[in-house]
């Protein structure tokens, strides 16, 4: 029998992808239920060190997941091979996988959006597949997009960052209910957690402040792989009407790993994440957004750097006197090209982690807080009281304003984060 010219691209593709299958896979069986995970030949070589994805393992076992289905499949920039290829050109070019849509989420399915956009509904260029845009939509509008798309199965592969409130991880949870009340399957390929998966910290949200930043009782850093989200989301929160879930899970990836350490190149997830060392600090910086403070948006190390005009050296002393672990405060001056003080010169905090493994980005970002206000007399919060959505509830604003000491705001969080950890461990697919 011979192939297509597009079986052969598709092939190819799938090879590309599928080198260095073998050990380090956990199978479906080990364990949690509604999993899958590839088996390739033990014959073909394993490049030592580094993580293999979802994606690869299921280009390893042929697609056989996806045979026999209409597929769409949710992504953006970040959905690539090993070798950097976008999986949705290898996916249209294989003839064993009838890809028939892609679905796009805040920033757009090629990212160009800012944050709080989208590209709207277009067409691929590539492969000339339809585009559909999910940025807004949940529920039943959104099972409306995956019925006109015409697909079986909804597959899940983006880059997530680790944070609760970055907004990919609500659109798998939409797109799980969606597919749910649309009757279709979900498959979630696994990709690594950039800044480790060892413990999860920070405020658990309070459902009385859900929103596309937080939709259900999550700790802001999570310490989850999109995999592992996808489980305790069905497990947990959408026990009513669950979707009919498949996740396909990395091989050689341990929860002490940060992006570093994988062997995997680094995409953008979005615009204003441009290296794993944003991603490290965003989790504790972001805070800010909720605040009349930069966030380093408009610069070249966003989330990295932040600061106001009129803000001077005292800052950066006071949150380096709290002796938080594994990172420096650095005084800092930049002027963003947008977003807040565009064009103007704002002195604030350089954030420096020279221990990965002992930062903690949430401690960091209330430490920022707490001396941002103290230190600098304009210090204010959003209007719209932003940052109880960041946080998850209005707990932290009101303990920062009330004069509350880092150690404080941290320990009012501490029976929450408890309750969630235990809850956690049930869904976690890696050690």
């Amino acid at each position: 029998m011979s192939l297509s010219r597009r079986g052969l691209l598709g092939l190819a593709g799938a090879v590309g992808a599928g080198a260095g299958a073998g050990a380090g896979g956990l199978p479906a069986s080990a364990g949690t239920p509604g999993t899958a995970a590839a088996a390739p030949p033990a014959a073909v070589p394993r490049r030592a060190g580094r993580v293999r994805t979802g994606f690869e393992e299921l280009a390893g076992d042929g697609y056989a997941l996806l045979a026999g289905q209409r597929v769409g499949v949710v992504t953006n920039p970040t959905g690539i091979t090993a070798d950097a290829r976008h999986l949705v050109d290898v996916l249209h070019a294989d003839d064993r996988v009838d890809l028939v849509a892609v679905f796009g989420p805040e920033h757009g399915f090629r990212g160009t959006a800012q944050a709080g956009g989208s590209e709207g509904r277009t067409s691929d260029p590539a492969t000339g597949l339809p585009v559909y845009d999910t940025y807004g939509r949940s529920g039943q509008a959104l099972a409306d997009v995956f019925a006109a798309a015409g697909v079986d199965t909804v597959v899940f592969d983006i880059q997530d960052v680790g944070a609760r409130f970055y907004t990919y991880v609500w659109t798998l949870y939409d797109c799980m209910r969606a597919a749910a009340l649309a009757g279709r399957a979900v498959v979630v390929l696994d990709r690594p957690n950039p800044v480790g998966g060892r413990r999860a910290t920070g405020p658990v949200l309070d459902r009385a402040y859900a929103s596309f930043v937080g939709r259900e009782p999550v700790a802001l850093a999570h310490g989850m792989t999109a995999a592992e989200l996808a489980l305790l989301f069905n497990g947990e929160f959408l026990k009513d009407r669950p979707a009919r879930l498949s996740t396909v899970r990395m091989a050689g990836w341990r929860r002490d790993s940060f992006f570093a350490d994988t062997g995997l190149p680094w995409v953008p997830p979005s615009p204003n994440m441009p290296t794993p060392d944003t991603a490290l600090a965003y989790a504790g910086t972001c805070l800010f957004e909720g605040t009349n403070l930069s966030e380093g948006r408009g610069t070249t190390t966003p989330f990295e750097v932040v600061g106001a005009e009129g803000v001077d050296r005292r800052w950066a002393e006071a949150a380096n006197a709290l002796e938080l672990p594994g990172v420096w405060f650095r005084e800092t001056y930049f002027s963003p090209s947008f977003s807040k003080f565009a064009g103007r010169t704002c002195g604030g905090v350089r954030v420096i982690v020279h221990d990965r493994a002992a930062f903690d980005p949430v401690r960091a970002g209330i430490g920022l807080l707490v001396t941002a206000r103290r230190s600098w007399s304009g210090f204010a919060w959003r209007s719209d009281h932003w940052i109880d959505k960041l946080t998850g509830s209005d707990r932290v604003r009101r303990l920062v304003d009330g004069g509350a000491g880092v150690e404080e705001v941290v320990a009012d969080w501490a029976d929450g984060l408890a309750r969630f950890a235990g809850v956690r461990e049930e869904y976690l697919l890696y050690r």
